[in-house]
């Protein structure tokens, strides 16, 4: 079964800093594009970044570039979001989702209408004084 599992939220000031970690099983990651995707309370979903299987495509949102980077450990079959310099309005709970029906992409897309096959269950991040 193809699963991924996102951890490393948490409550943080701002200005501090989280990496965020999601962690494939049942597929080798590198083969396929992963994006990262946040949601807020009362805010529509938000791509915020993403990654092709070469990872020589990456994309971030504007809300986030500069601040955040995304990365990949196929050893580890792991993703990583660091996110620094935090907002509060980074606050939002962050997926990580895998495109497994498209093998080997050169470029990732970065929108909330791609269409992912593989979601996690999310992982909270706080960002308050």
């Amino acid at each position: 079964q193809l699963h991924v599992v996102e951890s490393g939220g948490g409550l943080v000031q701002p200005g501090g800093s989280l990496r965020l970690s999601c962690a494939a099983s049942g597929f080798a990651l590198a083969n396929y594009a992963m994006g990262w995707i946040r949601q807020a309370p009362g805010k529509e979903r938000e791509a915020v970044s993403c990654i092709s299987s070469s990872g020589g495509s990456l994309g971030y949102a504007d809300s986030v570039k500069g601040r955040f980077t995304i990365s990949r450990d196929s050893a580890k079959n792991t993703v990583y979001l660091q996110i620094n310099s935090l907002k509060p309005e980074d606050t939002a709970v962050y997926y990580c989702a895998v495109d497994t029906w498209t093998t080997a992409p050169p470029m990732c897309v970065l929108s909330v209408s791609y269409e992912y096959t593989e979601w996690g269950q999310g992982t909270q991040v706080t960002v308050s004084a």
